[in-house]
């Protein structure tokens, strides 16, 4: 059975959906292939924090109403390290910017709204998804939805299908180039129906390990442990969780930490990891399918959007005006950004967590480095500038 379209989108996460809407708005015929239930993508807890640019992107895609609503706009974070907490003023360091705690589910549930109102074309439980022919004017693709085998034509492809799925896998080994960095520590995470113990996130350097209070709401919160590789979360019921993370935290900070019962725990790994190019013939990378950073700097979300932001753009000047010179330097212009954010991440990784092989030495140098942030108005406008996302232009 055959389809066609402009362009074919594979992977119905965030940037997916985002990348579909702003198309469509602009009058680009678009096909989402994903392999999962809708259920299924609403269901992934994901980060919470994002930058002027994802706010200003999302809005103009006329999916923030509901952001613009319940959205937490923070102009500052907390960091404690030697049993006292101080703040970081994102707002005056940064020239006036701010972040949003805005949950991804939350994105993706607004985008999903969005899609429906339009009548997006979304295919869900799609499987074996193949890509062909992408360095030709008439790159399609193959799959198998529904119990049978399908083929859709497009002009590109936007693969947005994460860091195992099938885009990048498409490109051949003697053009792509992979950088990593895999962390010797997970976080484990605990989400909980109760208030935050702070009004804005609290990154935590300790002796025994990372830790950082977060939110995704008034009333529910986040709250992370750095363990070792392997952890299992069963090994950690939700009294070992919260003694621990008081252990962590300044003592008056930890008199006010509210605990429940958790409603979701979860061990993650991190790593940094670059792929390049984002771009091979008309198969472009967006998101998780060419990079992945640790979450310690909240970049992951941003820096799909980012990515987003410069393919659409790309996409909508050549069916504009037929000039290709934009979408021949997505990968470039989008590695660009995406390099800094991993240099930032990687930067707050290793000031902030416990290194086993790293002795005594690694922990003066983190205290030094934690102490001359807080010495310096140009060090804390570097974390400021960095932290609040870079521009996007």
């Amino acid at each position: 059975m055959g389809m066609q379209t402009q362009v074919a989108i594979i992977g119905g996460g965030p940037s997916g959906l985002l990348m579909s809407q702003i198309l469509q708005l602009n009058g680009i015929d678009n096909v989402i292939l994903e392999r999962q239930t809708r259920d299924y993508v609403l269901g992934r807890v994901r980060a919470g924090i994002i930058e002027q640019g994802t706010i200003d992107l999302l809005r103009s895609a006329d999916v923030a109403d509901r952001m613009n609503r319940d959205g937490l706009v923070h102009e500052g974070i907390d960091i404690a390290f030697a049993g006292e907490r101080q703040r970081v003023d994102l707002h005056k360091y940064s020239g006036g910017k701010t972040v949003m705690v805005y949950g991804q589910t939350e994105i993706t549930e607004d985008l999903y709204e969005a899609r429906d109102k339009m009548v997006g074309k979304i295919l869900h439980e799609v499987s074996d998804v193949e890509l062909h022919e992408v360095t030709s004017q008439n790159p399609y693709v193959t799959f198998k939805h529904e119990n049978q085998e399908k083929r859709l034509d497009c002009q590109f492809i936007a693969g947005c299908d994460g860091f195992h799925g099938v885009s990048r896998a498409t490109f051949p080994c003697s053009i792509l180039k992979t950088y990593e960095r895999v962390y010797p520590f997970a976080w484990l995470g605990l989400l909980s129906e109760t208030p935050p113990i702070s009004d804005e996130l609290i990154y935590v350097n300790h002796k025994n390990g990372f830790a950082l209070c977060s939110m995704r709401s008034e009333t529910r919160s986040r709250y992370y442990l750095q363990v070792p590789v392997g952890t299992d979360v069963n090994d950690w019921p939700d009294e070992r969780f919260w003694e621990e993370l008081k252990v962590r935290l300044p003592d008056q900070t930890a008199n006010e930490l509210i605990t429940g019962p958790s409603i979701e725990n979860a061990v993650a790994p991190l790593r940094s990891f670059v792929a390049e190019p984002l771009s091979h013939g008309r198969l472009f990378l967006v998101g998780d399918a060419g990079h992945i950073v640790p979450p310690t700097g909240a970049k992951g979300l941003n820096l799909a959007a980012s990515d987003v932001y410069y393919l659409s753009r790309a996409l909508l000047e050549f069916f504009q005006s037929g000039d290709e010179t934009a979408l021949k330097g997505y990968s470039n212009r989008a590695l660009q950004r995406i390099w800094k954010a991993v240099r930032f991440s990687w930067w707050m990784t290793l000031m902030l967590h416990k290194f086993p092989d790293d002795g005594e030495f690694g922990e003066k140098i983190q205290q030094t480095e934690l102490e001359y942030l807080f010495s310096s108005e140009a060090a804390l406008s570097v974390l400021a500038e960095n932290y609040v996302g870079l521009p996007l232009d």
